[in-house]
């Protein structure tokens, strides 16, 4: 008899294998977490905008270019929270201030609030958030310079 384990791994693989034939892209987990990988990846770097930019220290195009000039990317951190609309990266950091975990979550998540949630600007879906869409300004031949 064939043990669970033997059975999982040959329908995991088959699993892979139909993914690719689809032409998608397969990202086999180990095991569990939260988050997955490109999350656990990404929120803190979206985090680290935001305090950079709640906190003063440069404003949210100064961000994006600095993140596009050195990873050659197509958008930068506040081009991704529009995309992925600016609620979420609200609920994310609310339940990080929530859990205590750092005054600066709270803090960017007011302002989130404030600035952004409670004026309908929540991202690409809302045609606002940090940038204007469908012509958002990082788009543009000469944001770069």
């Amino acid at each position: 008899m064939l043990s669970f384990r033997l059975i999982f791994r040959g329908l995991f693989e088959t699993l892979i294998a139909f993914s690719k034939q689809m032409g998608l892209v397969p990202i086999p987990l180990k095991k569990e977490h939260s988050g997955y990988v490109l999350n656990v990846l990404l929120v803190p770097l979206l985090l680290a905008a935001l305090q950079l930019f709640v906190g003063g220290v440069a404003d949210y195009q100064t961000i994006d270019k600095t993140w596009m000039i050195a990873k050659d990317a197509k958008s930068g951190p506040f081009g991704s929270i529009d995309q992925m609309g600016i609620t979420t990266a609200y609920n994310i950091t609310r339940n990080m201030a929530e859990q205590n975990r750092g005054s600066s979550a709270a803090r960017v998540a007011a302002c989130l609030k404030e600035h952004f949630i409670d004026t309908g600007k929540l991202g690409v879906d809302a045609g606002e958030g940090f940038y204007t869409y469908p012509d958002p300004a990082y788009l543009e031949p000469d944001f770069l310079t």
